[in-house]
């Protein structure tokens, strides 16, 4: 059973938890069917490629209850989703430009029962409310995605990791960081996790100010 490979990093996972993590491989293969959200050849590697890689921003920082984190360009729902269910007690919003998208992200979300989390088919840059942490994979440019959303965050750190950016990016970052002339830290997810899709991934941590 591939969700057996989550179980093996985050054995403090309750049986609910356990539940909805293994309900999702069902979940997003009737809906890929319909609506194609993860590429054909990712859908039997979704454990590692997209819930574990999801889940490796819970390796860099938790995330404490009541936090309020917004995933931008969330796709399918990664990695909001799965850190949704390692959440529970956290906020979770899920935005992207492409309806059809939200559409499953709702859809999943309403087969999990996760409370916890709220979804809209909207850019970014619309996007209302405060947030603690603001996540993305693969979306765009860091220098972009920190003009269209720097000005949503809170102002006070509940969190011992400021708030800021935390974003799942790959391959050679260099031109990428240096346009955005601002400080940052680079995490390889190898250091947390040992297979081999993970070589060269990376998080990429963003201060809001």
């Amino acid at each position: 059973m591939q969700a057996e490979i989550i179980f093996s990093y985050f054995p403090e996972l309750s049986e609910q938890q356990k539940q909805q993590i293994s309900s999702l491989y069902s979940l997003y293969k009737n809906w890929n069917e319909k609506i194609n959200v993860i590429s054909r050849k990712d859908i039997d590697e979704l454990y590692i490629r997209h819930v574990l890689h999801s889940l490796s921003i819970a390796k860099f920082t938790p995330f404490l209850p009541e936090a309020n984190i917004l995933d931008v360009g969330t796709g399918g729902g990664f990695p909001g989703i799965p850190l949704a269910i390692l959440f529970p007690k956290s906020q979770f919003h899920l935005v992207d430009s492409i309806g059809k998208k939200i559409k499953v992200v709702k859809e999943v979300a309403e087969a999990l029962k996760l409370e916890n989390l709220s979804c809209a088919h909207e850019r970014a840059e619309k996007t209302k409310g405060r947030y603690d942490f603001i996540i993305s994979r693969a979306v765009a440019r860091t220098k972009l995605l920190f003009q269209w959303t720097h000005q949503k965050f809170h102002q006070e750190n509940k969190h011992s990791l400021s708030n800021g950016f935390i974003l799942l990016k790959g391959g050679d970052l260099t031109e990428e960081l240096e346009e955005l002339k601002r400080p940052y830290q680079e995490t390889g997810i190898k250091n947390f996790f040992t297979e081999a899709f993970f070589e060269t991934k990376k998080i990429i941590y963003v201060p809001a100010s």
